[in-house]
């Protein structure tokens, strides 16, 4: 399913989505990945729900997580804090909706860092839009989890 109008810009954007592939800039992926509009377009190491912690949804955000400060009391919510925190991070589940455990999602949510899950095309196309008004977003795209085998 073609994502985007020809129009190119220098942002990173979702071209293409299918059951085993994401296209992001016309360059073709065969593996979970996740990315802002601007920097590198960086493989995501998730194969399955399950395998989602909260590390990995940080690698997603793109952020680091900054070191405790003597001032943090003074914080409404105190907590985890991070460096390059995006407003949203947009998860893409695969071929159907997944909610990830509230206990993988605090350490972001204490942060005020907005995090939606969707299936990975509804995922594409958000993200497509919010980048496109020039919303702080970052977005993680998994493709459909293998069938058997597990």
């Amino acid at each position: 399913m073609q994502l985007q109008k020809e129009e190119r810009s220098a942002l990173n954007t979702v071209t293409r989505y299918g059951e085993n592939y994401i296209d992001v800039n016309d360059i073709r992926y065969e593996n979970a990945i996740c990315f802002k509009p601007e920097g590198p377009i960086t493989s995501w190491p998730v194969k399955k729900i399950a395998d989602i912690n909260t590390q990995l949804l940080e690698l997603a955000a793109g952020v680091t997580a900054r070191p405790a400060s003597a001032l943090d009391f003074l914080e409404d919510n105190p907590g985890t804090s991070y460096d390059n925190a995006p407003d949203i991070l947009l998860i893409g589940t695969g071929e159907k909706q997944v909610f990830i455990p509230p206990q993988i999602l605090a350490p972001l949510l204490s942060a005020r860092i907005g995090i939606e899950c969707m299936d990975s095309q509804a995922a594409a196309r958000t993200y497509n839009v919010l980048m496109s008004e020039g919303r702080n977003v970052a977005v993680a795209l998994m493709l459909n989890e293998e069938k058997g085998n597990d």
